[in-house]
C-alpha cells in the first residue's frame, strides 16, 4: 500500500539511522523486517486510526483492482507505532530504540489511471507523487521531536507483481541531531537502496492479501 511504503519508509529510515550496513548485511541474509503490530489490544486511539485507514485502504484497492473509473486517489493517513513494535525492528540491527512512541501523518495522493494498469500491464513503471511525511517522536523525558521528510516512491510492475521499488528522498527537516542522522540514512538508502527490498514485499502482499480482507469496500468501485 501506498501509505505502508511511505510512513513505513520513513520510520524505518528513523529507526535505522547509524546503523544502516547492518541492515544491509541482515537483509542479504534474508531476515525480513516489519511493522506490524504485535498481537496486544488496540487502545481507542489506534483503533480510530486503523478505522481511518480502513477508507484509504479500500480506495487504493479500487484503483489497482477495477478500471480507471472514479476519481484519483485522495486521503490523509496517520499511523502509531509503539516502542515494542520499533524495538522489535532495531533488534535486527543489534541496536535498541532510544526513544518512545512515534506517529506519522501523511496526505496520501495518486493516480487512478496508472495504478489501474499495473496489475495488468506486461511492465508499468509508477511514480508517485512526492509525499511529506510529518512524525512526533516521543522520549522518555521532555517533549517530542518532529521530524519531516519528502520522498517521491517509484515502483516497476511485472505482470502483476512489484519486482523493484526505490523510495527517492528529498528534503528532511527536525532538530539537529536526528536531522544530522536521517540525512545520513536517506542518503545512504538513495545510494543503495536498503529499503526496496521490503516496499516491493509490502506492496505485493497489499494488492493480494490486504486487499482482501477489505474485498466489499471496493468491488465494482
Amino acid at each position: 500500500m501506498l501509505f505502508k511504503i511511505v510512513i513505513h519508509g520513513f520510520i524505518l529510515t528513523l529507526i535505522l539511522l547509524a546503523p544502516v550496513a547492518s541492515l544491509s548485511a541482515s537483509a542479504a541474509d534474508g531476515d525480513t523486517a516489519t511493522l506490524s503490530a504485535p498481537d496486544v489490544d488496540l487502545t481507542p486511539e489506534e483503533q480510530a486510526e486503523r478505522e481511518g485507514r480502513r477508507a484509504c485502504k479500500a480506495a487504493l484497492c479500487a484503483a489497482f483492482h477495477n478500471k480507471a473509473n472514479g476519481q484519483n486517489v485522495a486521503c490523509p493517513v496517520t499511523k502509531s507505532f509503539r516502542k515494542v513494535q520499533l524495538q522489535k525492528i532495531v533488534s535486527k540491527a543489534k541496536v535498541s530504540w532510544p526513544w518512545g512512541r512515534v506517529v506519522c501523518k501523511t496526505d496520501l495522493k495518486a493516480d487512478r489511471a496508472v495504478l489501474s494498469q499495473a496489475l495488468t500491464a506486461d511492465t508499468q513503471a509508477i511514480t508517485f507523487e512526492t509525499h511529506a511525511v510529518a512524525c512526533q517522536v516521543e522520549h522518555e523525558t521532555g517533549a517530542a521531536s518532529n521530524i519531516t521528510a519528502e520522498l517521491t516512491p517509484e515502483v516497476m510492475f511485472e505482470k502483476g507483481k512489484a519486482v523493484k521499488a526505490v523510495l527517492h528522498w528529498g528534503k528532511v527537516d527536525g532538530p539537529t541531531l536526528v536531522k544530522g542522522l536521517m540525512w545520513t540514512a536517506t542518503a545512504t538508502d538513495n545510494t543503495v537502496n536498503v529499503l526496496g527490498s521490503m516496499v516491493v514485499d509490502d506492496l505485493n502482499d497489499f494488492v493480494t492479501n490486504k486487499c482482501d480482507e477489505v474485498k466489499a469496500d471496493w468491488v465494482g468501485k
